[in-house]
């Protein structure tokens, strides 16, 4: 390998690190989303029945039900944009992975036969 492929390669390595770093990330904001719609759920739901009176909840109980739906909202919103994001660079790492794979030399490796690998 020549100085002019080490570039490529190790900058080829750091995508890929970056690459699964984002892949983490995006995980991590796909949990927490299901988590805060579940919160939102679960709030108004305990809102709506309070409302109608299927339910009788006392302050501390709807004041709880309304922290968990501003709360799921906040978490949600801010997930959601974080997500994008993530998915954005994401998309942008692999692209530039993609033209740097393109610019290795790379060579075709002898079998132990002479025969070509494949």
């Amino acid at each position: 390998m020549n100085d002019e492929e080490a570039g490529p390669r190790e900058e080829i390595v750091r995508l890929e690190a970056e690459i699964e770093e984002l892949a983490g990330t995006i995980e991590s904001c796909r949990k927490l989303i299901l988590i805060a719609k579940g919160a939102m759920g679960l709030a108004g739901v305990l809102i709506v029945a309070a409302l109608f009176g299927i339910i009788t909840l006392d302050p501390a109980l709807l004041f709880v039900a309304f922290a968990g739906l501003l709360g799921g909202v906040v978490v949600f919103g801010s997930n959601t944009s974080t997500l994008d994001q993530a998915q954005a660079a994401t998309k942008a790492a692999e692209l530039r992975r993609s033209e740097l794979i393109g610019t290795i030399d790379l060579r075709v490796v002898g079998g132990r036969t002479g025969g070509w690998l494949h």
